[in-house]
């Protein structure tokens, strides 16, 4: 037995989160006996988990109206390559993950043209940050069942119409696997008496431009406060290096930078000052205190607050989970460098609000289902389709 299996995703955590996902396919496969073909628009970490990429789509990712327009027409190209490849060689069974826009596009071509199951799997946040129904509709209507990985994400879905089934958050498991603080301080090459402040400003390029110079200046402030802080940052994409050196030098903020390795940093680090995203809840899983920024341009976000009516009560998903404030964030004009670094320092400085933190991230964990999520996932693709047969 043969199956054909096409994932599209963007940017650095949808490649990540591909990559585990084809694993956790392949691994069920050989288990079963079944021989797999796996194609998709991603990037680099599914190329080497298995995938035959039909484009790259990591560099090409962008948060905010204004900062998506240089992207339109690249990623309009590499969808129209995909399409041509698939209607020539059509899919047993197409996934999503998040991607919205492009996605959205690809479901209805998936259901209409390919006319093969869909499956959406780590879909938008809608049930977040929704101004209208639109792609809420669309993906209730293209998708032939959706994996949902928050409690509320299947809710929210499932009164919209779509066939949802709550499978719980991979990183549950993922984040069991990294090693504990001391040893990944060891591998790290970090004192145990050192006090250390991880800076994660980007998964995008415009976050740099938007979000570490914000960083950097919180830094200074932290410095100021408490000299014997060390200050690490992880690359996402080494290409990203010239940017963050210069920026660095600029700022005078001596950070250690490294390739990678961003879980094993953030297990070794005090507290972690990072963007809003997906490493907001590996911080959490990995019990680290945390304050998360966020910033788009000033014409994005005017057109978001005056013209689309724009609101969300969170934004980091750690207080999306419970809808509470456990990790403290600030948004836009109010991540200031002076309120930045003074959460910073508070984390690191009282250890009742640390300790409250970690207790609050105890409670948030068991609203992420339990450990098995990624089986879940697996075991639920290949139901499908070996009913599609």
């Amino acid at each position: 037995m043969k199956y054909r299996i096409f994932i599209s995703t963007g940017e650095v955590s949808g490649d990540w989160q591909g990559a585990i996902l084809i694993e956790a396919l392949q691994s069920y496969a050989q288990k079963q006996g079944i021989e797999l073909e796996v194609l998709a628009l991603g990037g680099d970490r599914m190329a080497q988990a298995g995938a035959t990429l039909l484009g790259n789509t990591i560099g090409i990712g962008s948060m905010g109206l204004v900062e998506a327009l240089p992207y339109v027409i690249p990623t309009l190209i590499v969808q129209w390559q995909a399409k041509r490849q698939l209607k020539r060689s059509p899919p047993d069974l197409v996934i999503l993950i998040d991607y919205v826009t492009p996605n959205t596009a690809l479901g209805y071509f998936a259901k209409q043209q390919l006319k093969v199951p869909v499956v959406y799997y780590i879909a938008p946040q809608e049930w977040v940050w929704s101004f209208n129904r639109k792609n809420t509709n669309a993906i209730a209507t293209f998708t032939t069942k959706l994996l949902a990985i928050f409690p509320q994400e299947a809710k929210y879905y499932q009164e919209r119409g779509a066939n949802v089934t709550w499978v719980g958050h991979p990183l549950v498991d993922l984040m069991a696997r990294v090693p504990d603080r001391a040893t990944a301080r060891q591998k790290l090459g970090i004192a145990e008496s050192d006090l250390v402040v991880a800076l994660l400003p980007a998964s995008r390029s415009q976050e740099l431009k938007y979000l570490m110079p914000v960083m950097l200046e919180a830094a200074q402030l932290i410095r100021a406060k408490l000299p014997q802080v060390k200050f690490w940052l992880p690359l996402s994409l080494e290409r990203y290096r010239p940017t963050v050196e210069k920026l660095l030098q600029q700022y005078d903020i001596p950070a250690q930078i490294i390739q990678g390795q961003s879980q094993l940093l953030i297990r070794a680090a005090d507290v972690v000052l990072s963007k809003s995203g997906t490493v907001n809840l590996e911080t959490a899983l990995l019990k680290v205190p945390q304050v998360v920024i966020y910033r788009v341009s000033k014409i994005t976000a005017w057109l978001a607050r005056y013209v689309l009516k724009f609101y969300i009560p969170f934004m980091s998903p750690p207080n999306l989970v419970q809808m509470k404030q456990i990790v403290p964030e600030f948004l836009q004009e109010a991540a200031s460098p002076e309120i930045v670094s003074q959460a910073c320092l508070e984390l690191l400085l009282n250890q009742a609000a640390r300790q409250q933190m970690l207790q609050d991230y105890d409670e948030m964990q068991l609203c992420l289902g339990g450990e098995g999520a990624i089986d879940r996932v697996a075991k639920e693709i290949f139901d499908l389709l070996r009913s599609n047969d």
